[in-house]
């Protein structure tokens, strides 16, 4: 059973529907139609949600459902929710980007090596994408892959093993190891799990009654999630680098969060939009935010997330106060899933256009 989540928003009287997106594919004899569909948003503060619609494909039938509720795994959408917790300390006061997380960890990381919160919100600090004793651990699980990399494990390799690329030469690397470090310093830092931190500065002030970091707490919402080869498969698990993509939510959760980038009063989410290093003349990097601009000059947020049977994107823009929010249930390892960024992005500048 395939599953997609779509909303609408209106500002005042005006409702407008951006279009079902369908996406034809061939697994097997029992799944020929991915479908997808778009959260459309616009507008400020006085934003609400208004129209709701789904869908679902099963038995060679697409059934449209009031899904909007439906929990998805977000994968590394995560990392926005990571920065914003870095960002809220750093407007109370708690900690400045630029200072060394060595002088929060509880142990001295090997080598000596210095790594500032900036570096790891920003993927420059020069850690691989992953541990290297992740894969190689006894207890691998192919289907489930950080679910036994436990917190001795994580630090055990920050002491023992850790490798960073030439840190006089700054350069962009994509890390979950370094974005699951962030988080298990934050946690450090505010004596609080990570869980916590999440409801207690993030989904409590949005809204954002469907999301959790623990799947148990949504169980009972949450979609069946499918491999790229069509077949039903585990979630994922990521233990100690949970702040890296363990986040599970809704379109309509989501939808609150971009509403949210539109009031500039939310101080902790402009600081995670500054730019923090260019990647190269067409992309920036902010707090996590992937940062681009168009021909014509707008200005994109976006992130992206990928588990074994899941995938995610949600994009905006501030100054058109427009965003897109899209989650699937199909394997983000599957080629059958990779337009979803593009038509994020399409689907995006196609409002932005319209608005």
């Amino acid at each position: 059973m395939i599953n997609f989540a779509s909303i609408f928003v209106r500002v005042g009287k005006s409702v407008k529907k951006v279009g079902e997106v369908w996406y034809t594919s061939t697994w097997s004899p029992s799944i020929e139609v991915v479908s997808r569909a778009a959260a459309r948003i616009t507008g400020g503060r006085t934003t609400v949600v208004s129209g709701l619609i789904g869908g679902r494909w099963k038995n060679d039938t697409i059934k449209n459902i009031e899904n909007q509720s439906s929990v998805f795994e977000i994968g590394s959408i995560t990392k926005v929710f990571t920065a914003t917790l870095l960002a809220n300390c750093v407007i109370n006061g708690t900690l400045k980007l630029d200072d060394h997380i060595n002088n929060y960890l509880p142990f001295k990381m090997y080598k000596n090596i210095q790594i500032t919160f900036k570096e790891l919100a920003n993927h420059t600090s020069g850690l691989p994408r992953n541990p290297s004793n992740l894969l190689g651990s006894t207890v691998f699980n192919t289907e489930n892959p950080y679910k036994n990399y436990s917190e001795d494990k994580l630090e055990k390799y920050l002491t023992g093993k850790m490798k960073v690329t030439n840190k006089s030469v700054k350069e962009f690397n994509y890390s979950n190891l370094g974005f699951g470090l962030l988080g298990y310093t934050l946690g450090k830092i505010e004596i609080k799990s990570y869980n916590d931190l999440l409801d207690e500065k993030i989904f409590s002030k949005y809204g954002m009654k469907n999301s959790s970091a623990n799947r148990k707490d949504l169980e009972n919402k949450l979609v069946y999630s499918f491999n790229k080869n069509g077949s039903k498969t585990s979630n994922w698990d990521f233990a100690s680098l949970e702040s890296a993509g363990a986040v599970l939510s809704t379109t309509e959760d989501l939808s609150k969060f971009v509403i949210a980038q539109f009031d500039e009063l939310n101080r902790e989410l402009a600081l995670t939009r500054e730019i923090t290093f260019d990647i190269n003349e067409n992309r920036s990097m902010g707090l996590s935010w992937f940062i681009s601009k168009t021909k014509s000059g707008d200005i994109l947020y976006r992130h992206k997330g990928i588990t074994a049977g899941y995938k995610s994107a949600m994009a905006f823009n501030i100054t058109n106060k427009t965003g897109i929010v899209i989650l699937s249930n199909v394997s983000g390892f599957s080629k059958k899933t990779e337009n979803i960024e593009t038509l994020c992005s399409d689907l995006l500048k196609t409002i932005m256009k319209d608005k």
